[in-house]
């Protein structure tokens, strides 16, 4: 969630810092700040709001020095006010903290019954207390340091800089991702390699409990028995295009448009020639009586699509959970069950915290993941890349296509691993599959007619989405994409649900979105729409041409999208869902890419 840098460097700190944390702007944060020492003396700065604020107070008050820290925070303990930013200090201690010290008040109490007085309401300020703590009893550096960090409990990443030391910080990881970066003669320190382009593409994930001693000549690096260990150290390949705009007004705008390239990379990943090629040709669907997928949001509606397919096309049975439910549920998993875990980022703290409950008692882990560096794809026993490439927008939307892309493809490899194919439909559905790309683009067409749909949806305060079959949880996903960055408060439902309840909020000023394809469930579809239209409610009805004759007079609204088979409806209809909410909170004027309260990489629980 916050992003955290570093640099150790022949250069002035602080544009460095201010750089690196703009690449960071996408896991959302609500203030900034960063932190350098120059000729042996600590300073900061701090700032609410965005990054701008942070940089114009460097304009008025300047920070010089060639070591240095920074940090974007999400607000967890204390509110996001100048004094609660971070760096946070203690004495010679500066500190920046990803994550939550769950130990945090007796550590305050011990430290306040040994003297020490607080200045902020944050779980962080603790961890710079207790290391000066412990360098007031006379222990050095590396020695207090590791002390406090030995007592943290949470999860954490995080930074000190110290007083009267240019060459010299020290970092930790538990729980929340941290990566080094070798230069010449020069150390970086970041949440993710995309904040330490363009200084290098040379990284070295933190594992684990590591914590490392970093200077510019040298970098130790010790796990969490204390033992030296070597982590190596790898070349990422950042196509910097992918974290600018490219033109579009909003990063959100911009993956929006690119679906069609990206899936069509991901099919190009998977497919060849006339099958499906995993990364681990071993893995056999035959094996398995059970699929556990866990995710947390728009993730975890990927597989509650998914759990159709499997179901439906390879008779396999899935249950799909909550992340955060999960693992507190502790369910028993049986022999034979396939875990599945999916995540853009591959850092969501509940969904790692599932994964590693299921280790020793699934029979395999693989992970669906985008980032293939991430914790969750490390502790996997098979990862399955989406190929989605960067997402700098906080609502998802090339990562949630491509994570549906993928988990069809493992579908159709469960039902020809199960012999629940019959001749020639496998290449049917490949082929249907190659389709896509093309159709999305005609989807992508439409945004000027959604637009203006849009622009009336903007002006309800609330909107429910209605959905059969597969179709449900794209419900669920559209309303989840409105209410994220336009504030406008949505529902999803399947639409049999329509009577049990939600029909109740039905008027003239609550816009209904049905998305419907022509399948085998469309006329009961139909049905639940003439029920809200009978009640004065506004239908804006997605389907295609087929649909859109059958359905008939009534409608306040009608989207045309292609013709697709019903088993790929969900990936196309992902699109006129995403267009609407993008659509609706550019007509609100809200903060499309980073909306308010939200991160992209949920780190915490």
């Amino acid at each position: 969630m916050c992003g955290i840098v570093g640099v150790l460097g022949d250069h002035e700190a602080a544009p460095l810092l201010v750089e690196a944390l703009k690449r960071l702007e996408y896991r959302g944060y609500d203030s900034a700040g960063i932190a350098t020492v120059n000729n042996g003396t600590l300073e900061r700065r701090r700032a609410v709001g965005k990054l701008a604020s942070l940089s114009d107070l460097l304009v008025h008050q300047p920070l010089t020095g060639k070591a240095g820290i920074g940090h974007t925070r999400w607000a967890t303990h204390g509110a996001p006010n100048v004094e609660n930013a971070h760096p946070h200090r203690a004495g010679p201690v500066a500190v920046v903290h990803n994550g939550i010290i769950e130990n945090f008040r007796e550590l305050r109490e011990e430290l306040a019954a040994a003297g020490l007085h607080f200045q902020t309401d944050t779980d962080t300020e603790t961890i710079a207390m207790l290391v000066q703590h412990y360098l007031d009893q006379g222990l050095s550096h590396r020695d207090a340091a590791g002390k406090a960090i030995a007592r943290l409990e949470g999860a954490f990443a995080l930074a000190l800089l110290f007083d009267g030391q240019d060459d010299l910080m020290i970092v930790a990881r538990k729980g929340s991702p941290l990566a080094l970066g070798h230069g010449e003669g020069e150390v970086f320190v970041g949440s993710d390699a995309i904040a330490l382009a363009p200084m290098t593409n040379r990284i070295t994930y933190l594992e684990e409990g590591d914590w490392a001693y970093l200077t510019r000549g040298s970098i130790e690096i010790r796990n969490q028995a204390g033992e030296l260990v070597n982590r190596p150290v790898k070349t990422v390949k950042i196509d910097m295009s992918q974290v600018e705009k490219g033109g579009h007004r909003h990063f959100m705008a911009k993956e929006i448009a690119e679906q069609p390239t990206v899936l069509g990379d991901a099919l190009a990943h998977y497919l060849r020639g006339d099958g499906i090629e995993l990364p681990a040709p071993g893995l056999d669907f035959a094996d398995f009586d059970r699929v556990v997928m866990v995710a947390c949001g728009t993730a975890n509606y990927a597989c509650v699509v998914a759990k159709y397919w499997f179901e439906q096309i390879a008779g396999l049975t899935v249950e799909v959970d909550i992340a955060s439910e999960f693992r507190y549920r502790e369910p028993p998993i049986p022999p034979r069950t396939l875990a599945l875990f999916v995540s853009q980022s591959g850092e969501t703290a509940d969904t790692l915290a599932a994964l590693r409950y299921c280790e020793g008692k699934a029979s395999r882990i693989a992970s669906v993941i985008n980032v293939t560096e991430s914790s969750i794809a490390r502790e996997s026993d098979l990862v399955l890349p989406i190929r989605a490439g960067a997402e700098i927008g906080v609502a998802s939307t090339k990562a949630f296509t491509c994570q549906l892309t993928v988990l069809f493809l493992l579908a159709l490899k469960a039902a020809a691993d199960r012999s629940r194919l019959e001749e020639g439909e496998l290449e049917e559905h490949l082929e249907a599959m190659r389709r896509l790309p093309g159709l999305m683009n005609f989807a992508l067409a439409q945004s000027t007619e959604v637009a203006a749909v849009a622009k009336a949806v903007s002006e309800a305060r609330d909107v429910l989405f209605l959905g059969r079959g597969s179709m449900f949880p794209l419900a669920l996903e559209g309303a989840l994409k409105l209410k994220e960055i336009s504030y406008i408060h949505a529902e999803g439902y399947a639409s049999g649900e329509l009577k049990h309840g939600p029909i109740a909020l039905v008027d003239k000023t609550v816009p209904v979105i049905v998305m419907a394809p022509t399948d085998g469930l469309f006329d009961k579809t139909v049905s639940n729409m003439q029920e809200v239209m009978a009640r004065g409610g506004k239908v804006l009805l997605i389907t295609d041409p087929e649909g859109a004759r059958a359905a008939g007079e009534g409608c306040w609204k009608t989207l045309i999208m292609p013709e697709v088979p019903g088993a790929l409806a969900p990936i196309l209809y992902a699109l006129p869902a995403q267009l609407l909410a993008y659509h609706a909170a550019v007509a609100k004027g809200t903060d499309v890419d980073q909306p308010r309260n939200l991160a992209k990489s949920v780190t915490v629980e």
